[in-house]
Protein backbone atom coordinates (compact mmCIF):
# COMPACT_ATOMS: atom_id res chain seq x y z
CA UNK A 1 0.00 0.00 0.00
CA UNK A 2 1.70 3.14 -1.06
CA UNK A 3 2.38 5.91 1.91
CA UNK A 4 0.74 9.02 0.07
CA UNK A 5 -2.58 9.62 1.44
CA UNK A 6 -3.92 10.45 -1.44
CA UNK A 7 -3.45 7.19 -2.96
CA UNK A 8 -4.29 6.02 0.48
CA UNK A 9 -7.95 7.15 0.37
CA UNK A 10 -8.54 6.62 -3.73
CA UNK A 11 -8.72 9.95 -4.54
CA UNK A 12 -7.58 12.86 -6.60
CA UNK A 13 -6.14 15.71 -5.27
CA UNK A 14 -8.34 18.49 -5.27
CA UNK A 15 -10.53 16.35 -3.84
CA UNK A 16 -13.54 17.61 -1.86
CA UNK A 17 -13.37 17.17 1.80
CA UNK A 18 -16.62 15.45 1.50
CA UNK A 19 -14.77 13.24 -0.93
CA UNK A 20 -12.43 12.26 1.31
CA UNK A 21 -14.67 11.73 4.03
CA UNK A 22 -16.57 9.24 1.82
CA UNK A 23 -13.01 7.44 0.96
CA UNK A 24 -12.24 7.20 4.48
CA UNK A 25 -15.54 5.56 5.48
CA UNK A 26 -15.28 2.56 2.48
CA UNK A 27 -11.73 1.75 3.45
CA UNK A 28 -11.92 1.85 7.32
CA UNK A 29 -14.71 -0.84 7.24
CA UNK A 30 -12.04 -2.59 4.54
CA UNK A 31 -9.30 -2.62 6.28
CA UNK A 32 -10.69 -2.86 10.11
CA UNK A 33 -8.32 -5.33 11.88
CA UNK A 34 -11.66 -6.50 13.28
CA UNK A 35 -13.21 -7.65 9.83
CA UNK A 36 -10.61 -7.64 7.44
CA UNK A 37 -8.26 -11.25 6.55
CA UNK A 38 -5.62 -9.19 5.18
CA UNK A 39 -2.16 -9.60 6.96
CA UNK A 40 -1.82 -6.07 6.76
CA UNK A 41 -4.79 -4.62 7.65
CA UNK A 42 -4.00 -2.65 11.18
CA UNK A 43 -1.09 -1.19 9.53
CA UNK A 44 -3.40 -0.13 6.50
CA UNK A 45 -6.47 0.75 8.56
CA UNK A 46 -3.72 3.09 10.76
CA UNK A 47 -2.84 4.71 7.48
CA UNK A 48 -6.35 5.37 6.44
CA UNK A 49 -6.82 7.11 10.14
CA UNK A 50 -3.94 9.13 9.47
CA UNK A 51 -4.60 10.11 5.71
CA UNK A 52 -8.02 11.22 6.85
CA UNK A 53 -7.16 13.22 9.65
CA UNK A 54 -4.38 15.48 7.14
CA UNK A 55 -6.31 15.60 4.29
CA UNK A 56 -9.68 16.95 6.27
CA UNK A 57 -7.72 19.51 8.39
CA UNK A 58 -7.34 22.83 5.96
CA UNK A 59 -4.03 23.97 7.39
CA UNK A 60 -2.61 20.75 7.30
CA UNK A 61 -3.66 19.57 4.06
CA UNK A 62 -2.30 22.78 2.91
CA UNK A 63 1.25 21.69 4.42
CA UNK A 64 1.06 18.54 3.33
CA UNK A 65 0.53 19.75 -0.67
CA UNK A 66 3.85 21.93 -0.02
CA UNK A 67 5.95 19.66 1.29
CA UNK A 68 5.11 16.35 0.24
CA UNK A 69 4.80 13.44 2.18
CA UNK A 70 8.54 12.77 3.25
CA UNK A 71 9.16 15.71 4.66
CA UNK A 72 5.68 16.26 6.19
CA UNK A 73 6.53 12.87 7.98
CA UNK A 74 9.88 14.26 8.75
CA UNK A 75 8.52 17.29 10.41
CA UNK A 76 5.34 15.17 12.68
CA UNK A 77 8.53 13.02 13.76
CA UNK A 78 9.99 16.12 15.18
CA UNK A 79 7.01 16.96 16.85
CA UNK A 80 6.98 20.57 15.71
CA UNK A 81 4.22 20.64 13.14
CA UNK A 82 1.47 22.81 13.77
CA UNK A 83 -0.77 22.93 10.76
CA UNK A 84 0.17 26.17 9.10
CA UNK A 85 4.13 25.14 9.45
CA UNK A 86 4.65 25.47 5.78
CA UNK A 87 7.49 24.06 3.98
CA UNK A 88 9.69 25.53 6.67
CA UNK A 89 8.83 23.13 9.23
CA UNK A 90 11.17 20.12 7.95
CA UNK A 91 14.04 22.56 7.61
CA UNK A 92 15.11 21.89 11.34
CA UNK A 93 16.03 25.35 12.14
CA UNK A 94 13.93 26.14 14.66
CA UNK A 95 14.65 24.33 18.00
CA UNK A 96 10.71 24.69 18.81
CA UNK A 97 9.81 22.80 15.48
CA UNK A 98 8.04 26.00 13.98
CA UNK A 99 8.11 27.96 10.89
CA UNK A 100 10.33 30.85 10.60
CA UNK A 101 11.02 30.92 13.96
CA UNK A 102 7.86 31.90 15.51
CA UNK A 103 6.11 31.04 19.02
CA UNK A 104 3.98 28.46 17.27
CA UNK A 105 5.89 25.31 18.91
CA UNK A 106 6.73 27.03 21.63
CA UNK A 107 3.02 27.55 23.02
CA UNK A 108 2.71 23.90 21.70
CA UNK A 109 4.78 22.93 24.45
CA UNK A 110 3.15 24.84 27.23
CA UNK A 111 0.18 23.11 26.16
CA UNK A 112 1.32 19.74 26.14
CA UNK A 113 2.79 20.69 30.12
CA UNK A 114 -0.52 22.35 31.40
CA UNK A 115 -3.04 20.49 29.22
CA UNK A 116 -4.00 22.94 26.55
CA UNK A 117 -6.15 22.42 23.66
CA UNK A 118 -3.70 19.71 22.11
CA UNK A 119 -1.92 18.07 24.85
CA UNK A 120 -4.68 17.93 27.74
CA UNK A 121 -6.75 15.05 26.68
CA UNK A 122 -9.90 16.06 26.98
CA UNK A 123 -10.74 14.66 23.47
CA UNK A 124 -13.57 12.07 24.78
CA UNK A 125 -15.90 14.55 26.15
CA UNK A 126 -19.22 15.84 25.70
CA UNK A 127 -18.81 18.68 23.13
CA UNK A 128 -21.70 20.54 21.30
CA UNK A 129 -22.21 20.37 17.43
CA UNK A 130 -21.76 23.65 14.93
CA UNK A 131 -24.33 25.70 14.49
CA UNK A 132 -26.01 25.39 11.08
CA UNK A 133 -27.05 28.48 8.49
CA UNK A 134 -29.63 28.79 5.80
CA UNK A 135 -32.20 31.28 4.44
CA UNK A 136 -35.43 32.18 4.19
CA UNK A 137 -37.31 34.53 1.65
CA UNK A 138 -40.63 36.31 2.70
CA UNK A 139 -42.88 38.95 1.08
CA UNK A 140 -43.81 42.31 2.60
CA UNK A 141 -47.36 41.21 3.63
CA UNK A 142 -45.65 37.87 5.55
CA UNK A 143 -43.22 40.31 7.57
CA UNK A 144 -46.12 42.30 8.36
CA UNK A 145 -48.68 39.20 9.43
CA UNK A 146 -45.50 36.95 10.91
CA UNK A 147 -46.11 33.40 9.34
CA UNK A 148 -45.29 30.08 10.22
CA UNK A 149 -43.17 28.72 7.46
CA UNK A 150 -41.82 25.29 6.65
CA UNK A 151 -38.57 24.67 4.54
CA UNK A 152 -36.30 21.41 3.89
CA UNK A 153 -32.67 21.86 4.87
CA UNK A 154 -30.18 18.78 4.60
CA UNK A 155 -27.82 18.54 7.49
CA UNK A 156 -25.67 16.22 9.12
CA UNK A 157 -27.55 14.26 11.74
CA UNK A 158 -27.27 11.54 14.20
CA UNK A 159 -27.45 7.59 12.61
CA UNK A 160 -30.56 6.45 13.78
CA UNK A 161 -29.36 2.62 12.83
CA UNK A 162 -26.24 3.06 15.46
CA UNK A 163 -27.60 5.58 17.69
CA UNK A 164 -24.30 7.96 16.87
CA UNK A 165 -21.72 5.26 18.09
CA UNK A 166 -20.46 3.95 14.54
CA UNK A 167 -21.21 0.41 15.31
CA UNK A 168 -24.19 -1.94 15.64
CA UNK A 169 -25.75 -2.75 19.11
CA UNK A 170 -24.91 -6.15 18.98
CA UNK A 171 -21.42 -5.62 17.78
CA UNK A 172 -18.26 -7.46 19.92
CA UNK A 173 -16.13 -5.49 21.94
CA UNK A 174 -13.07 -6.00 23.13
CA UNK A 175 -10.48 -3.42 24.99
CA UNK A 176 -8.14 -1.19 22.32
CA UNK A 177 -4.70 -2.64 22.70
CA UNK A 178 -3.57 1.07 22.19
CA UNK A 179 -4.81 2.23 24.64
CA UNK A 180 -5.29 -0.71 27.17
CA UNK A 181 -9.21 0.67 27.10
CA UNK A 182 -8.52 4.18 28.94
CA UNK A 183 -8.91 6.14 25.41
CA UNK A 184 -5.97 8.43 25.88
CA UNK A 185 -2.20 7.53 25.30
CA UNK A 186 0.54 9.03 26.23
CA UNK A 187 3.64 9.80 24.59
CA UNK A 188 6.93 10.87 25.43
CA UNK A 189 8.59 13.85 23.50
CA UNK A 190 12.21 15.21 23.50
CA UNK A 191 11.93 19.34 23.94
CA UNK A 192 14.78 21.80 25.13
CA UNK A 193 13.42 21.73 28.49
CA UNK A 194 13.58 17.94 28.20
CA UNK A 195 11.68 14.99 28.21
CA UNK A 196 7.88 16.01 27.80
CA UNK A 197 4.57 14.04 28.12
CA UNK A 198 1.89 14.51 26.18
CA UNK A 199 -1.47 12.73 26.44
CA UNK A 200 -4.07 12.89 23.63
CA UNK A 201 -7.35 10.78 22.74
CA UNK A 202 -6.58 7.20 21.28
CA UNK A 203 -6.54 7.39 17.38
CA UNK A 204 -7.45 3.73 17.25
CA UNK A 205 -10.56 3.75 19.07
CA UNK A 206 -11.69 7.46 19.27
CA UNK A 207 -11.55 7.77 22.76
CA UNK A 208 -13.93 5.02 23.60
CA UNK A 209 -11.88 2.54 25.03
CA UNK A 210 -13.23 -0.28 23.04
CA UNK A 211 -12.77 -1.27 19.42
CA UNK A 212 -15.97 -3.47 17.79
CA UNK A 213 -16.35 -6.19 15.76
CA UNK A 214 -18.05 -4.12 13.08
CA UNK A 215 -19.34 -0.62 11.89
CA UNK A 216 -22.16 0.64 11.13
CA UNK A 217 -22.57 0.10 7.78
CA UNK A 218 -25.44 3.17 7.33
CA UNK A 219 -22.97 5.62 8.19
CA UNK A 220 -19.53 3.75 8.18
CA UNK A 221 -18.40 3.97 11.83
CA UNK A 222 -18.69 8.11 11.71
CA UNK A 223 -21.93 7.99 13.61
CA UNK A 224 -23.54 10.60 11.07
CA UNK A 225 -24.80 10.71 7.96
CA UNK A 226 -26.61 13.44 5.88
CA UNK A 227 -29.97 14.09 5.58
CA UNK A 228 -33.52 15.94 3.97
CA UNK A 229 -35.28 17.17 6.74
CA UNK A 230 -38.26 19.58 6.67
CA UNK A 231 -38.49 22.28 9.77
CA UNK A 232 -41.58 24.13 10.81
CA UNK A 233 -40.46 27.76 11.93
CA UNK A 234 -42.01 30.56 13.45
CA UNK A 235 -41.59 33.85 11.97
CA UNK A 236 -42.79 36.85 14.05
CA UNK A 237 -44.56 39.48 12.47
CA UNK A 238 -42.38 43.18 12.25
CA UNK A 239 -39.41 41.05 10.93
CA UNK A 240 -36.90 43.15 9.17
CA UNK A 241 -34.28 42.27 6.04
CA UNK A 242 -31.57 40.60 7.20
CA UNK A 243 -32.66 39.42 10.80
CA UNK A 244 -31.70 35.98 11.94
CA UNK A 245 -33.97 33.49 13.92
CA UNK A 246 -32.41 30.90 15.92
CA UNK A 247 -33.42 27.55 16.11
CA UNK A 248 -32.00 25.63 19.28
CA UNK A 249 -30.98 22.39 18.91
CA UNK A 250 -31.05 21.61 15.35
CA UNK A 251 -27.56 21.96 14.12
CA UNK A 252 -25.70 19.73 13.63
CA UNK A 253 -25.60 16.79 16.39
CA UNK A 254 -22.57 16.82 19.29
CA UNK A 255 -19.68 14.95 19.77
CA UNK A 256 -19.50 12.37 22.43
CA UNK A 257 -23.36 12.58 23.48
CA UNK A 258 -22.64 16.08 23.42
CA UNK A 259 -25.88 18.73 22.68
CA UNK A 260 -26.81 19.40 19.22
CA UNK A 261 -25.58 22.59 17.71
CA UNK A 262 -28.42 25.67 16.84
CA UNK A 263 -29.98 26.35 13.19
CA UNK A 264 -29.05 29.98 12.33
CA UNK A 265 -32.07 31.21 9.67
CA UNK A 266 -31.46 34.75 7.84
CA UNK A 267 -34.47 36.11 6.39
CA UNK A 268 -34.52 37.94 3.42
CA UNK A 269 -37.58 40.57 3.11
CA UNK A 270 -37.94 41.18 -0.81
CA UNK A 271 -39.59 44.70 -1.88
CA UNK A 272 -42.56 45.56 -2.29
CA UNK A 273 -43.81 46.79 -5.69
CA UNK A 274 -45.97 49.92 -3.72
CA UNK A 275 -44.65 50.63 0.01
CA UNK A 276 -41.02 51.29 0.95
CA UNK A 277 -39.92 49.93 4.07
CA UNK A 278 -38.09 52.36 6.24
CA UNK A 279 -37.56 50.68 9.84
CA UNK A 280 -40.89 50.44 10.86
CA UNK A 281 -42.36 52.97 8.81
CA UNK A 282 -43.43 52.47 5.09
CA UNK A 283 -43.62 55.29 2.52
CA UNK A 284 -46.13 55.61 -0.57
CA UNK A 285 -46.65 57.64 -3.46
CA UNK A 286 -50.20 58.88 -3.89
CA UNK A 287 -51.07 60.61 -7.49
CA UNK A 288 -54.12 63.33 -7.36
CA UNK A 289 -55.47 65.58 -9.61
CA UNK A 290 -55.07 69.22 -10.68
CA UNK A 291 -58.68 69.80 -9.27
CA UNK A 292 -57.92 67.68 -6.17
CA UNK A 293 -54.58 69.72 -5.36
CA UNK A 294 -56.83 73.12 -6.01
CA UNK A 295 -59.65 72.85 -4.08
CA UNK A 296 -58.90 69.90 -1.29
CA UNK A 297 -60.29 66.07 -1.58
CA UNK A 298 -61.02 63.03 0.71
CA UNK A 299 -58.86 60.18 -1.56
CA UNK A 300 -58.82 55.93 -0.83
CA UNK A 301 -54.95 55.28 0.09
CA UNK A 302 -54.17 51.84 0.14
CA UNK A 303 -51.75 50.28 3.61
CA UNK A 304 -50.48 47.43 4.11
CA UNK A 305 -53.39 45.70 5.78
CA UNK A 306 -56.67 47.78 3.79
CA UNK A 307 -57.65 50.94 2.18
CA UNK A 308 -58.30 54.11 4.08
CA UNK A 309 -59.18 57.45 3.48
CA UNK A 310 -57.07 60.43 3.53
CA UNK A 311 -57.96 64.28 3.49
CA UNK A 312 -56.06 66.16 1.23
CA UNK A 313 -56.49 70.00 1.60
CA UNK A 314 -56.93 72.23 -0.36
CA UNK A 315 -53.77 74.03 -1.95
CA UNK A 316 -51.87 70.81 -1.57
CA UNK A 317 -48.66 71.18 -3.57
CA UNK A 318 -47.07 68.51 -5.71
CA UNK A 319 -44.58 66.49 -3.64
CA UNK A 320 -46.19 67.00 -0.06
CA UNK A 321 -46.28 64.45 3.02
CA UNK A 322 -49.10 63.09 4.82
CA UNK A 323 -48.45 61.30 7.99
CA UNK A 324 -50.98 58.10 8.76
CA UNK A 325 -49.83 57.47 12.49
CA UNK A 326 -49.86 53.52 13.30
CA UNK A 327 -50.07 52.35 9.32
CA UNK A 328 -47.07 50.92 8.66
CA UNK A 329 -45.28 47.92 10.15
CA UNK A 330 -46.01 46.30 13.24
CA UNK A 331 -42.48 46.84 16.07
CA UNK A 332 -40.79 43.17 16.10
CA UNK A 333 -41.81 42.10 19.67
CA UNK A 334 -43.33 45.70 20.96
CA UNK A 335 -46.57 46.81 21.06
CA UNK A 336 -47.55 48.94 18.45
CA UNK A 337 -46.63 49.95 14.83
CA UNK A 338 -44.80 52.32 12.69
CA UNK A 339 -46.44 54.78 10.33
CA UNK A 340 -47.14 55.31 7.04
CA UNK A 341 -45.89 58.23 4.99
CA UNK A 342 -47.94 59.02 1.60
CA UNK A 343 -46.52 61.74 -0.53
CA UNK A 344 -48.59 63.20 -3.22
CA UNK A 345 -48.06 63.51 -6.96
CA UNK A 346 -50.07 66.28 -8.58
CA UNK A 347 -50.52 64.34 -12.02
CA UNK A 348 -50.94 66.38 -15.12
CA UNK A 349 -53.50 65.51 -17.87
CA UNK A 350 -52.44 64.66 -21.13
CA UNK A 351 -55.89 63.54 -22.64
CA UNK A 352 -57.93 66.70 -21.99
CA UNK A 353 -61.38 67.06 -23.86
CA UNK A 354 -62.96 70.27 -25.73
CA UNK A 355 -64.49 71.06 -22.92
CA UNK A 356 -61.61 70.37 -20.06
CA UNK A 357 -59.11 72.18 -22.66
CA UNK A 358 -61.31 75.64 -22.86
CA UNK A 359 -62.12 75.62 -19.44
CA UNK A 360 -58.39 75.23 -18.05
CA UNK A 361 -57.69 78.05 -21.08
CA UNK A 362 -59.94 80.48 -18.96
CA UNK A 363 -58.17 79.58 -15.82
CA UNK A 364 -54.89 80.20 -17.17
CA UNK A 365 -56.22 83.39 -18.87
CA UNK A 366 -58.08 84.91 -15.80
CA UNK A 367 -54.92 84.43 -13.78
CA UNK A 368 -52.36 85.68 -15.97
CA UNK A 369 -49.17 84.00 -17.27
CA UNK A 370 -46.70 84.53 -13.97
CA UNK A 371 -47.03 82.07 -11.71
CA UNK A 372 -46.42 83.23 -7.50
CA UNK A 373 -44.14 81.78 -5.96
CA UNK A 374 -44.78 81.61 -2.32
CA UNK A 375 -41.69 81.26 -0.14
CA UNK A 376 -40.38 77.38 0.34
CA UNK A 377 -41.62 76.31 -2.74
CA UNK A 378 -38.77 75.42 -3.83
CA UNK A 379 -37.46 73.62 -0.95
CA UNK A 380 -41.06 71.58 -1.59
CA UNK A 381 -39.96 70.89 -4.56
CA UNK A 382 -36.23 69.94 -3.83
CA UNK A 383 -37.48 67.21 -0.96
CA UNK A 384 -40.05 65.48 -3.23
CA UNK A 385 -37.21 64.34 -5.22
Amino acid sequence: MTEDFYDVLGVSRDASEEDIKAAYRKKASEYHPDVSDDPDAEKKFKQVQKAKEVLTDEEKRQAYDQMGHERFEQAEKRGGFDGGAGAGGAGGGNPFGGAGGGAGGFEDIFEQFFGGGRGGGGGDRPRQGQDLRTSLELDLEEAFEGVEREFTVTRPSRCSDCGGEGHPPDADTRTCPNCDGRGQVTQVQQTPFGRVQQTGTCRRCGGEGSLYSETCSTCGGEGQIREESTLSVDIPAGIRDGQTLRMEGEGAPGENRGPNGDLLIEVSVTDHPDFERDGDDLRYQHPISFPQATFGDTVEVPTIDGSVEMDVPAGTQSGETFRLKGKGMPRLRRRGRGDLYVQVQVVTPDDLNEEQREALKAFAEAGGEEVDVTEGFFERIKSSF
